[in-house]
């Protein structure tokens, strides 16, 4: 029978590492700076959009602006934003910025909620 020699354990999920450099150490998974609250984010892709590629899309309400498509909408965080995005990439669409907005839009001389689907 052969020594199995131990290999070392890579620390669990979360835990950071004094060396930023080290395999094997992650940021914590949910801080206050990598998980934002719920926000209003403004998505500009090259290009009107068909029905078709806005269904891959159904929390964002679009517009058309310059001939570009605009979507809007409540994303609730980080992973919700890189979702967007990844769809936007998988569909092969040319993504031209990603803006975060307040999360309520509310007008300066009234307070009414602007935010969309909030009219």
């Amino acid at each position: 029978m052969t020594a199995m020699a131990a290999l070392p354990m890579a620390p669990g999920r979360g835990e950071e590492s004094p060396d930023p450099g080290v395999a094997g150490f992650t940021r914590p998974l949910h801080s206050a700076r990598m998980d934002p609250a719920p926000g209003l984010y403004r998505i500009r892709i090259n290009g009107r959009l068909g029905a078709t590629a806005l269904s891959a899309f159904p929390a964002m309400v679009s517009q058309v602006e310059a001939g570009e498509t605009v979507l809007t909408g409540l994303l609730v965080d980080r992973s919700a934003v890189f979702g967007v995005i990844a769809e936007i990439e998988a569909l092969g669409l040319d993504l031209l910025e990603v803006r975060r907005l307040q999360s309520r839009a509310k007008s300066p001389s009234s307070g009414e909620d602007l935010s969309p689907g909030h009219g």
